[in-house]
């Protein structure tokens, strides 16, 4: 079905490009205001980056297009952007591409990708484990985190297996290749990867694999880590799920199916009030999508991005559509990988563009949407000024199941180029 559906990507993905004027939602090429930029000379020990391009899609609050764009980077952080920029002082890398579209580097929270292979994801004794980090375990710039970089995505979120119901916490990391673990974690910890229903059920632990044992012994972790909250007491095997409890980190949760997403919002949302994102709802949890949107969950969804399984309706349904459809905010897509392969992340959103929903915002779907739902927007997400400068070379539409990838930069340095490093993806 997949390759089915891929086939028919082509011309689906150009009718979302901002060029075609389709599938966008009408909004503008670019800023109402023209700005035509004047670069501040670099002082000594600065770096610059100049970037000129077709199009530049920022991804900002309001989805600034701006074509011809310009975007200007110092040491590391963007510090403009606009549509031209003639004077461009001593000592800037210039990068021209004037047939190029430029895109932020695409962000996904939901991967299994950063020990290189499937090795090193899953401890299963107990049924929760709040005490574990996949910090261990990751190898910055192995071939998987390589190949997805090739495919566009800059920012992950390394996260344990669904084994057991609290895997542990994971680690939010950049794409870099020739990197230290310093220089490429974001944060470590990044958040809690949580697991309900279905996987955990078959092996989690050695006790309590029902539903229903599950989702008490889950409950009671967190009662244990508030307990510790109000009594001051420093159990370090609840060090980091007390930060779930006071809102410092989020969690993901692994949940499908619509008995799955209501029993999980009710859980994350209502007995415990924290920041929480749906990752998977895949099946026929749209069903239920407005009284999770309601309580205040984003979703992150993934890798399913159809369904037609329990569908009554004689039809295929575009799962993030219906999400959008029911008022979903920061609605975001994961790959699950290797489950997909990291570098087909825009394709997960070339294929619910697909399926009905808007193009731009299945792009956001990749860039500012996750970011914002996980608190780090202030350094990724969008091409905006004062952000880190992670972004990607497209040589088309980033939807567009035809277009690759010609370069990659993260914090300013060209980490992959397809002319110098050949096609990976």
């Amino acid at each position: 079905m997949r390759a089915l559906c891929v086939a028919m990507l082509a011309l689906a993905s150009c009718r979302a490009a901002p060029g075609a004027r389709e599938g966008d939602g009408g909004r503008p090429e670019s800023a109402s205001r023209t700005l035509e930029l004047v670069i501040r000379p670099l002082a000594d020990g600065e770096t610059g980056l100049v970037v000129r391009c077709g199009k530049l899609i920022t991804c900002d609050a309001e989805d600034t297009i701006f074509a011809p764009g310009v975007l200007v980077v110092r040491n590391g952080r963007i510090e403009a952007a606009g549509e031209r920029c003639d004077a461009v002082p001593k000592g800037f890398e210039v990068l021209e591409f004037p047939d190029a579209t430029v895109a932020p580097g695409l962000v996904d929270l939901h991967t299994h990708i950063h020990s290189g292979s499937f090795a090193d994801v899953n401890d299963m004794v107990l049924p929760v484990n709040p005490e574990f980090r996949t910090s261990p375990a990751i190898v910055p710039g192995n071939r998987m985190i390589r190949r997805g970089l090739a495919g566009g995505v800059t920012t992950l979120f390394g996260i344990p297996g669904s084994g057991t119901s609290m895997s542990g916490f994971g680690v939010l990391y950049k794409s870099k290749l020739d990197t230290t673990y310093d220089e490429a974690v974001i944060a470590d910890p990044g958040g809690l990867k949580v697991a309900e229903d279905s996987n955990p059920q078959r092996e989690a632990g050695d006790f309590g694999v029902g539903r229903g044992a599950l989702a008490w012994i889950i409950q009671d972790v967190n009662d244990r880590a508030k307990a510790s909250i109000r009594a001051g007491s420093d159990d370090p095997g609840l060090a980091n799920l007390r930060k779930i409890h006071t809102k410092e980190l989020p969690v993901l949760i692994h949940t499908a199916g619509s008995e799955g997403i209501v029993n999980t919002a009710r859980m994350w949302r209502v007995s415990n009030d924290t920041r929480s994102t749906l990752s998977h709802g895949c099946f026929d949890a749209w069903k239920t999508s407005p009284a999770v949107i309601a309580i205040g969950m984003t979703v992150n969804n993934g890798p399913r991005t159809i369904e037609w399984f329990s569908s009554r309706e004689g039809r295929v349904i575009g799962i993030s559509a219906e999400y959008l459809k029911n008022g979903a905010r920061n609605l975001s897509m994961n790959t699950d990988s290797p489950v997909v392969p990291q570098e087909e992340l825009a394709l997960q959103s070339a294929m619910s563009s697909r399926y009905g929903a808007d193009g731009l915002t299945m792009l956001r779907a990749l860039t500012i949407h996750p970011a914002i739902a996980f608190g780090i927007d202030d350094r990724v997400g969008s091409l905006e000024p004062g952000k880190d400068a992670d972004l990607i070379v497209w040589n088309g539409w980033p939807l567009d199941p035809r277009s690759r990838v010609e370069l990659a930069v993260i914090d300013g340095s060209v980490e992959y180029d397809r002319a110098r490093d050949g096609q990976i993806f």
